[in-house]
């Protein structure tokens, strides 16, 4: 068995902290100050956040928007975009799974890394060369 006591971590704003990962999930507890969020954003697996501390806004491009406080639970499906904005200081244990989801860089073949990586170089050599002109 393993636990965490997530209320009496010592969270630093801007740096999650990784509580477990498996091939079956992951979890990790951040702080995200009064006023600051974790913008529109998705992941590739099906997410949970749970208010620990604080008050949160959160948001989908969909148009939804719920706030709560210590013990809203949210869960989202694999690649739905959403927001999570503190109203006051915040902690959140995020639920993740399964992990890595289908699509994530953790989940791919060292062969789909390889071309993964040759075309981000390309897209980044045509970025670089700028526009192309026609006579």
């Amino acid at each position: 068995m393993n636990s965490w006591d997530v209320n009496s971590l010592d969270l630093k704003p801007h740096s999650p902290q990784i509580l477990s990962s498996t091939k079956d999930a992951r979890a990790i507890a951040l702080a995200i100050p009064a006023g600051e969020s974790m913008q529109d954003h998705q992941v590739h697996e099906r997410a949970w956040v749970t208010v620990l501390g604080g008050e949160v806004e959160i948001t989908t491009t969909a148009g939804e928007r719920i706030a709560g406080a210590p013990g809203l639970v949210v869960e989202f499906d694999p690649g739905e975009r959403h927001a999570v904005r503190a109203l006051s200081d915040a902690r959140l244990l995020l639920l993740l799974t399964p992990w890595p989801g289908v699509g994530h860089p953790g989940a791919m073949s060292l062969e789909d890394k390889d071309h993964a990586r040759e075309h981000a170089a390309e897209h980044r050599d045509r970025s670089e060369a700028g526009p192309s002109k026609r006579g």
